[in-house]
C-alpha cells in the first residue's frame, strides 16, 4: 500500500499580493523583535526574550505558507537585512547565518504551502530544515573558510535557548493559518 502526499489547490497569489506579503513580514519581522527586546531591556534582560522567543521567525513562517516560497525566501534574507541596518540587531556575525536560515524557513514554508499534511507538520518540517541548513552554514564558515568569530556550539545553544520558541511556533502557526484560511473562506 503506497500513501503519497498530495498537493491541495491554494489560489496562485499575484505578484502585487506576494510582494506585499513578505514587505508585511519584512516589516513584522524588524518591528516584532523589538517589542520583546524592549520588554528584555525593561525586565533586565536584555536581548534574551528575543533568543527564547524567536519573534522574527514567525512572519517569515507566515509568508511563506500564506504567499509562496518566493515572498518567503525574500522576506527571510531581506528581513534580518533590514533588522541590522534599522537597529543593529542581529549582530554582524550573526547577520548572514540569520538570513540563510531565516531565507530557507520561507522557501520551505513556501514550498510546503500546498502540501496536503497538517499545518504543524509543515511547521515542523520546516524547523529541521531550516535549523539543518543554518547549522551547515555555520560550520561551512568555521571549518571550511576558518571563521573565529562564531563558536560551532551556537548551533545547539541556539537551539535550546530558543526551545520555548520553536514550541510557540508550533502553536501559533498552525492557530493563524486556520485563523486565516477560515476568515478567507468566511468571507467568500
Amino acid at each position: 500500500m503506497s500513501t503519497s502526499v498530495k498537493a491541495i489547490e491554494k489560489p496562485r497569489l499575484s505578484v502585487k499580493l506576494q510582494t506585499l506579503a513578505a514587505a508585511s513580514a519584512i516589516i513584522g519581522a524588524v518591528v516584532l523583535p523589538q517589542i520583546f527586546h524592549v520588554m528584555g531591556a525593561v525586565s533586565g534582560l536584555g536581548t534574551k526574550l528575543g533568543e527564547v522567543f524567536l519573534p522574527m521567525h514567525l512572519t517569515i513562517f507566515l509568508a511563506g505558507l500564506l504567499a509562496g516560497p518566493m515572498a518567503g525566501a525574500a522576506a527571510g534574507v531581506m528581513a534580518p537585512l533590514a533588522s541590522f541596518a534599522l537597529t543593529g540587531m542581529p549582530s554582524s556575525a550573526m547577520l548572514p547565518f540569520m538570513m540563510i536560515e531565516l531565507c530557507a524557513y520561507g522557501l520551505f514554508s513556501g514550498l510546503l504551502r500546498n502540501v496536503n499534511i497538517p499545518v504543524i507538520g509543515k511547521v515542523f518540517a520546516v524547523q529541521v530544515a531550516g535549523r539543518a541548513v543554518r547549522a551547515g552554514a555555520i560550520l561551512v564558515s568555521v571549518y571550511a573558510l576558518g571563521n573565529a568569530a562564531i563558536p560551532v556550539s551556537i548551533i545547539w545553544t541556539s537551539i535550546t535557548t530558543g526551545i520555548f520558541g520553536i514550541v510557540l511556533q508550533l502553536v501559533l502557526i498552525p492557530l493563524i493559518i486556520f485563523r486565516v484560511e477560515n476568515g478567507t473562506a468566511n468571507e467568500k
